[in-house]
Order: C-alpha cells, then structure tokens, then sequence
C-alpha cells in the first residue's frame, strides 16, 4: 500500500470520526433539549400540583365556614319553626278566646234588663249561673284532697294546661264543669288536687 492510499484511507476514516462526532454532538444536543424541555414541563407540573393543592386547602376551609353556617342556619329554622308553633298556639287560643267572648255577649244578650231588679233568690240562682258558665271550679275538696288552682294567663288553652300541670283535658274540664275547651283570661280553673 502506498502512502497516498494509507494517506487517503486515513482521510476517510478521520472523515468519518469527524462525521460520527458530528452525529453524536447532535444527538447529544437534541437529549438535552428534550431533558430541559422535560425539566420544564415538570417544574410546570410541580407549580400546578402546588396551586392545586392550595386550592384544595381553600376548599376545605370554605367547606367547613359552610357546614357552620349550615348548622347555624338550621337552629335558626328550627327557632322559627318553634315560634311558629308557638304564634298558631296563641292563634288558637285567640280564636277561642273570641268564641269564648262572643257566647259570654250572647248570654248577656239573654239576661234582663238592668232596670228590673232581681229578687235576692233570683240573684242567687244567676250568680250560680253565671259561674258555671264561667267555669268557675268547685272549691269543695275531692277525698279530702285540696284543689290546686291555677289563674287563667293570655295565650293559655284548657290543652296547654292539661299537658303543663301532667293531667287529662278531659279531667279538667270534669273538674270545671266546662262544657267546651273555652276558657277567659283571669279565670280560676282546678288543675289538681294536693
């Protein structure tokens, strides 16, 4: 072999190096531009997966504000829906006091003229009278029990004080000789006996 072919065959090959090197450095090149693109990326998802997080923890803390109002909100319900009940109770107690008032008109309707003056007998009787239509309980002891009175306040049924004093609506209108559930403010009722 000549040296000009050796010289050649040399070429060819440092040519080669040189293209290979070439090559390489390009690849190289191209991994780390997709490595810094990759670094990239996941330095954006990092930054996500922090936002996200933070976001989460507001969540949370507005769920928990929420599930306070809400428990907050559902005793003030519930305190309307008392005071509901009890504004119909009174609304009741109203309608029987207007009941009660336009039968006590009525019976006042029927009694006679203020200028005849009844008899004492006669006023005896409507004394009698007037107090079983009132209510007015007997105050005689029931086997030698003592009653228990209670004075009638606004707003109060002859229910509402069956169920205060642990006894039976009926019972009490037994002891009143009430012939209804109508009852006045100011009215003396037996509620039980000591």
């Amino acid at each position: 072999m000549t040296i000009s072919k050796q010289v050649s065959l040399s070429t060819v090959i440092l040519g080669t190096f040189l293209l290979m090197g070439c090559v390489m450095t390009e690849k190289y090149e191209a991994e780390k531009a997709r490595g810094l693109n990759f670094q990239r990326l996941l330095a954006q998802e990092e930054k996500r997966t922090g936002e996200l997080d933070n976001e989460l923890k507001r969540v949370k803390r507005e769920s928990s504000e929420m599930e306070a109002r809400n428990r907050e909100l559902t005793a003030q319900v519930q305190a309307v829906r008392e005071q509901m009940a009890r504004v119909q109770e009174e609304a009741d107690a109203m309608r029987e006091a207007t009941a009660l008032e336009k039968k006590a008109r009525e019976d006042l309707g029927r009694a006679p003229h203020p200028a005849s003056k009844p008899k004492r007998a006669e006023k005896n009787f409507l004394a009698q009278e007037t107090d079983q239509l009132a209510g007015k309980p007997e105050s005689v002891a029931v086997d030698g029990h003592t009653p228990i009175y209670h004075q009638v306040k606004p707003g109060e049924t002859v229910f509402r004080l069956a169920r205060k004093y642990g006894v039976q609506v009926e019972q009490v209108r037994k002891w009143n000789n009430l012939q209804d559930d109508l009852i006045e403010v100011g009215q003396k009722l037996i509620v039980g006996y000591e």
